[in-house]
């Protein structure tokens, strides 16, 4: 069993005959049911976690006992806290996550012909769910290469006024309007006018790609 000394060190305690008459922690039903609700599959939640696909097959099986280690890279993986995979409740849990804005916090940001892209949401979410504060100069164009199949962006026009195409589809949206698009083919928003355009952009990907 697993022991948690001030939420920071783990000691992993060898088992006694009255710890054996405890409820383990069911650390691969966790992982499974948390995985499964969020519709990752183990390819993906390998790359995330660093742990390989074999091992967590058989983590989730119960056929080998994690280290310590281990169980913290999937639940980095998961982008939950280490005492949720090692809780015995069953109670799926609440999930309540800060990515601060401040001066100290790491700003995740580019800057390309006229176009600056601000990272919103939090590394843990890559290929999930992203989100980005999109800001373009006059006259500038965000291009962008087709994304997995089934993809698709939500725009809400925060500043300004821009031109959306994705393939065939063009939409000229202003300040408050909302478009919703399939991004999975090429894809562009460009600021034909003479002032700075500012855009909400969440992109959702497929619950097959997730």
């Amino acid at each position: 069993m697993f022991i948690i000394i001030n939420s920071v060190h783990y000691v992993k305690l060898i088992t006694t005959r009255s710890d054996a008459m405890e409820t383990p922690p069911m650390i691969g039903k966790n992982i499974q049911r948390i995985r499964t609700s969020r519709k990752l599959t183990l390819n993906v939640l390998s790359e995330r976690s660093g742990v390989s696909k074999a091992m967590l097959s058989q983590i989730e099986s119960d056929k080998v006992n994690p280290t310590v280690a281990t169980v913290w890279k999937i639940a980095r993986g998961l982008n939950v806290e280490l005492n949720d995979l090692l809780d015995s409740d069953n109670q799926p849990k609440r999930i309540f996550t800060l990515n601060p804005a401040g001066e100290d916090s790491p700003k995740l940001e580019t800057h390309e012909n006229g176009v600056s892209i601000r990272i919103l949401s939090p590394l843990s979410m890559v290929e999930d769910l992203e989100m980005y504060l999109v800001t373009l100069e006059p006259h500038s164009i965000l291009s962008s290469e087709p994304h997995y199949a089934g993809t698709q962006e939500y725009l809400t026009v925060v500043k300004g006024a821009v031109k959306v195409q994705a393939g065939d589809n063009i939409a000229e949206i202003r300040k408050g309007d909302f478009l919703v698009y399939h991004c999975d083919v090429e894809h562009s928003i460009s600021n034909e006018s003479n002032q700075v355009a500012v855009v909400h952009m969440v992109v959702r990907f497929t619950e097959e790609k997730r």
